[in-house]
């Protein structure tokens, strides 16, 4: 149990039964009545995000969410095998569980997974990954009219927009979050 006051970023909280993630919280002291926190809370299995007002003082239900610092090893069917960097135990975590995040999973790359209670949550990815683009259209010397873009297929088979100048075998660094380009990485 913790109190309103506690709460911070990445928390989770149990909730008639479902585990929330805190998303963002504000504690507000308005000049009549009592103080109150105002949370936005993430459904860490469904992923749907909420609003909850939450007195100021009140306990609270937190869950123990267990983070793992895990390796991505292979894919096996429909499931993504990763490894305990400490115990080198072997987890097969299917593919609903994983998410957008298959868009940028190399082998061998680090993630941290996190369980509660046996049962995996989610997969956090590094911020940003650095993917080699294995097709792209060659950019049009001289069309240049605006900041234009093209569609470019990375190693994992994922298609990102860059820039027109950007050929095959060029690594590039992007957002796991978004999907977006962030720049060139020069070896």
């Amino acid at each position: 149990m913790a109190s309103t006051n506690d709460l911070k970023n990445g928390l989770v909280l149990n909730i008639e039964g479902q585990l929330w993630s805190v998303v963002e919280f504000q504690h507000v002291k308005p000049g009549k009545g009592p103080a109150f926190v105002r949370t936005k809370l993430k459904n860490v299995l469904s992923g749907k995000t909420i609003d909850k007002t939450f007195n100021a003082g009140v306990k609270v239900d937190t869950a123990t969410v267990d983070r793992r610092d895990m390796q991505y090893l292979y894919k096996d069917g429909t499931d993504f095998v990763f490894m305990d960097s400490s115990t080198y135990e072997q987890l097969p975590i299917s593919a609903e569980t994983v998410g957008d995040g298959a868009n940028f999973l190399l082998e061998n790359q680090e993630a941290i997974v996190a369980m509660h209670e046996g049962q995996v949550l989610f997969v956090e990815l590094p911020a940003s990954v650095v993917l080699e683009i294995t097709y792209t259209e060659p950019g049009l010397q001289g069309d240049r009219s605006s900041a234009g873009t093209k569609p470019a297929t990375v190693e994992t088979g994922y298609e990102i927009q860059v820039p027109l100048f950007l050929e095959m075998g060029t690594k590039v660094k992007v957002d796991t979050r978004t999907g977006d380009y962030l720049g060139r990485v020069n070896d």
